[in-house]
């Protein structure tokens, strides 16, 4: 049946790091996961030199963050793995609920027509930091594994580290340093900074189970199922014929005696109901919490993913939420090295994601008490939901096995120009941008891909004849040079055309035009994050030049 091999990464001797001084580096990342990693890869994607230290010299043991996003997906994309994740990993769209023996519950996670990724892809991790590795390598991001972190001192303009290695420890310097250390966080412990929230009083069994089964790929959740009474299961469909199986155990359960084999085996002989074969890849136990720092910023440090906050697994929050940090991060990190932004931009990181976490959170706990009542009113009540969801439609909109993860729309971003014009549908200022199937070049693409890296102006025109030359002469100045920051102009249009020294997409579908609600035309202003940042009726160069300076600090 097989299991994955663990690789083995390349040990670099610090010699080139070493000198009687220590050296100064424009950043460094603590942390080569996948948050750690998508940082790497940005940096390097935004031109900025990158160098990350990792103590380990492999990926992540088990599974772990298994379930990846639409939104997730999207920013893979941009950094250049969407593909082979999607290749690889089992893509879903439909979840289960079970009480006991019958289903009470179904939700679809298939969004509209014409986008390019799926709800949901399972990944095991470990395949995930393997490619995000080859990534962040292949664009020259360095990294050096079996470098332990040892001492973190901020020092004004810059932070000083002490880093251990087999050949010996040494002294570096970073002028910004990004912790994506994990939940225990070394460089957060450091810097005597804490998390606040709530540990939750429970205890979960993980296991990966290969085998070989014709269950559908489905995200299936048991409340109270006859092969594990009084507690909750659920099951989700990997690569490689992996199954990723969670028990509920309870906070009482003993934690290393409950990993054991002679324990784990008869309990998924319970769940499958039969005699098959089947294989043990991973067992662990975790407890969850929810809990975040106050600040994500500490001077010259920025915290990113766990380090950062930490969800408990239901919605699968994790992982993805870490990846949309470091979408908001980087580019804002790159203003203010290359001297385009102010300091202050960074303040907006912790303000923008310190909201995003906090929506995460009530979510998250909303689903955690739901799924692992504390009280026996609280499991009366969950239990009578679910008796009354077999058959009725309004207790199943109560039923929360575990709201998913969806993108955060910063609404209430600094950076946002608020509306002036009336507009319908999502777009508003702070949400990511919707996809939609376009044409560039005469070849068919994605707006996402052709959308990112840079601030960008989408001018939805009815042709590209109908944007004249005092236009052109507008857009060509939003581009230049002598623009602080550029704006790379690009229209939007049903009928396609040229325009010289501007990218046209063709709309043929009209999708991105109704879900932008241009159809009389619209001028939207982009983040290289491929969120909103403003938006109007009518192409006004001023008024996107006032918008570009709110959305970097620089009004």
């Amino acid at each position: 049946m097989g299991s994955y091999t663990y690789p083995r990464f390349d040990y670099k001797p610090p010699a080139d790091l070493v000198g009687e001084a220590p050296q100064r580096r424009p950043l460094i990342v603590v942390g080569a996961g996948p948050v750690g990693l998508a940082a790497a890869i940005d940096a390097r994607l935004q031109g900025l030199p990158v160098l990350v230290f990792d103590e380990d010299d492999t990926v992540s043991v088990g599974s772990r963050a298994v379930c990846y996003a639409k939104r997730a997906l999207e920013i893979l994309d941009r950094l250049g793995v969407g593909n082979p994740v999607c290749e690889r990993g089992v893509s879903w769209n439909v979840g289960r609920t079970f009480f006991r023996r019958q289903e009470v519950y179904r939700f679809d996670l298939v969004p509209e027509p014409g986008h390019k990724r799926p709800g949901m892809i399972n990944l095991q991790q470990y395949h995930l930091e393997e490619m995000l590795v080859e990534r962040a390598q292949a664009l020259g991001a360095d990294i050096r594994f079996k470098h332990k972190v040892a001492s973190v001192q901020p020092r004004g303009d810059h932070v000083l580290l002490q880093v251990e290695t087999p050949d010996g420890a040494f002294a570096i310097e970073a002028n910004w340093l990004v912790a994506a250390d994990g939940a225990r966080s070394p460089v957060r412990r450091m810097l005597g900074l804490e998390v606040d929230g709530q540990v939750f009083r429970d205890r979960f069994l993980i296991a990966d189970v290969v085998m070989q089964a014709d269950y559908p790929a489905e995200r299936w959740l048991w409340f109270d199922p006859p092969f594990h009474p009084n507690q909750t299961v659920l099951l989700h469909k990997q690569s490689d014929n992996v199954w990723r199986i969670d028990f509920q155990l309870g906070w009482d359960a003993d934690p290393e005696e409950e990993k054991k084999p002679e324990k784990v085996i008869p309990r998924i002989r319970a769940m499958l109901g039969d005699a098959r074969a089947f294989e043990l890849e991973w067992v662990s136990i975790y407890t969850f919490q929810c809990r975040r720092m106050q600040d994500f910023r500490a001077g010259r440090v920025l915290f990113a993913g766990d380090a950062a906050h930490q969800v408990s697994p239901f919605g699968a929050r994790g992982a993805n939420s870490g990846f949309q940090d470091t979408d908001d991060l980087m580019w804002k990190l790159r203003l203010v090295i290359n001297g385009q932004a102010p300091d202050k931009l960074l303040d907006t990181y912790s303000q923008d994601r310190g909201y995003a976490a906090d929506e995460n959170i009530m979510n998250s706990t909303r689903s955690t008490d739901f799924i692992t009542p504390k009280t026996r009113v609280s499991k009366a009540f969950r239990n009578a939901v679910l008796d009354l969801a077999r058959d009725h439609a309004f207790a199943r909109k109560l039923v929360n096995s575990g709201r998913l993860s969806v993108p955060s729309f910063l609404t209430q971003s600094r950076l946002n120009t608020p509306d002036t014009d009336a507009f319908d549908g999502d777009m508003v200022p702070g949400a990511p941008l919707a996809d939609a199937p376009v044409s560039a070049g005469g070849k068919n693409s994605w707006l996402l891909d052709q959308v990112g890296q840079r601030f960008m102006l989408l001018l939805f025109a009815p042709s590209a004849q109908a944007v004249n030359g005092t236009m052109r002469d507008q857009l060509a100045l939003l581009r230049s040079a002598r623009n602080a920051v550029p704006v790379e102009p690009v229209v939007v249009t049903p009928r396609g055309g040229e325009i010289p020294g501007v990218t046209v997409l063709t709309d043929r579908a009209g999708l991105a035009g109704e879900r932008c609600d241009a159809a009389g035309g619209a001028a939207y202003l982009i983040r290289p994050d491929q969120h909103v940042a403003a938006r109007w009726r009518t192409f006004d160069p001023e008024k996107v030049r006032a918008a570009l300076a709110r959305a970097t600090c620089n009004d």
